[in-house]
């Protein structure tokens, strides 16, 4: 028996406020500059917003009017100091990038497993739909509902199948004076309605606002900064992560595009059957226009791992260049991807795996099954 637990955010929550500000700004830039570089940072505190980075962009945008939009969106309305410091990309990082290598060097992980429809960890499923769904509260009851918050699940596991809930958190801020008997109730229902009955019983923990109150939340109860949820941006601490933060960075980063292709080619492979689970690890040197490094971890594998490394390398292109044009990253918009998490969205190339890579997959396997 083993229990895999998952956490994920409210977008109200400090830390991915900023993430949405680095992500919208990227999104603004792009929008008018396609071959924008940028490396966007964040930080919140109080009524203090700070942002700072390097843009080498064609075009000019009023930052300052794009943060107060995202702040808008995400709910906050109160007047916030904005101090922006922005400078260009260093003249030696876009050498190495023009040159269409990678524009940082690092180590990026992708994973994906059966479980789920999404292809995603079941514990990291469950508690973004929580935090889905009590955003939605959120807007829908303004007046009980603050909009910070974060909540977590525990899933007991007998081999790889999962068979009980046995602990969820929900720590959702609410407005003063609201009593528990107030709000409470709403997230039950909420409870019921994204948690699979059949995982829940009687000796399954509930835990709503544990310490008792969550009335002071946001940036004033505590900081935020871009990249401190990276767990919450990719598989919910189920699978490894590298350590560098997707949101602010533009696509010539393989912080960022590394690690929605070594997703692409996870999943693809537990959806062509070679593997019920898999993680993919990829590294690169800045300016090398390819990988210096591609591993393959796989459970319940049809083939070893050396084997499915030998598969990966003949039917994926992992250079920078092609990851790029591949998936179309030039085309996407990130900042939908800044609040649940990076994977598991419907419409981004990354999670929708064309029927061709599949039957590649599985003749190139058929190939090496024959040389053996």
């Amino acid at each position: 028996m083993t229990i895999k637990t998952s956490e994920a955010v409210f977008k109200g929550h400090p830390d991915k406020v900023c993430d949405q500000i680095a992500d919208g700004i990227l999104d603004a830039l792009l929008i008018h500059d396609k071959e924008s570089r940028v490396a966007i940072e964040c930080l919140i505190k109080d009524n203090y917003v700070i942002v700072v980075g390097e843009v080498t962009t064609k075009c000019c945008i009023n930052y300052t009017e794009v943060i107060r939009l995202i702040l808008d969106d995400i709910g906050y309305k109160e007047q916030f100091e904005i101090i922006v410091c922005i400078s260009k990309q260093s003249d030696d990082i876009k050498i190495g990038v023009d040159k269409l290598g990678a524009g940082d060097q690092g180590i990026m992980y992708g994973y994906a497993i059966d479980e789920t429809k999404e292809h995603l960890p079941l514990p990291y499923v469950l508690s973004t739909n929580i935090a889905k769904r009590m955003d939605e509260v959120n807007r829908e009851h303004p007046t009980i509902f603050g909009l910070d918050g974060k909540c977590q699940v525990s899933v007991v596991y007998e081999g790889s199948k999962a068979k009980h809930i046995s602990t969820v958190v929900v720590s959702a801020q609410t407005k003063p004076g609201i009593k528990r008997e107030e709000y409470e109730p709403y997230i039950l229902e909420v409870l019921d309605e994204v948690l699979p009955c059949g995982l829940l019983d009687a000796d399954t923990l509930i835990l709503i606002n544990p310490t008792g109150e969550f009335v002071t939340g946001g940036a004033t109860a505590d900081s935020g900064v871009t990249g401190r949820k990276l767990q919450v941006d990719s598989y919910g601490s189920l699978a490894h992560h590298g350590g560098g933060a997707y949101s602010g960075k533009d696509y010539t980063k393989v912080d960022r595009s590394g690690a929605y292709f070594a997703r692409y080619v996870a999943k693809a492979i537990v959806k062509a059957k070679l593997a019920t689970s898999c993680e993919v690890s990829v590294a690169y040197a800045i300016g090398v226009p390819f990988p210096v490094m591609v591993d393959i971890e796989a459970i319940n594998g049809k083939y070893t791992n050396d084997e499915l490394r030998k598969i990966v390398n003949k039917v994926f292109d992992f250079t920078p260049s092609n990851i790029i044009n591949e998936l179309k990253l030039k085309e996407q918009k990130y900042y939908p991807l800044s609040t649940y998490g990076h994977f598991g969205h419907k419409d981004y190339p990354w999670e929708e795996i064309p029927e061709e890579v599949i039957k590649r997959l599985q003749e190139v396997s058929k190939s090496l099954n024959g040389q053996n």
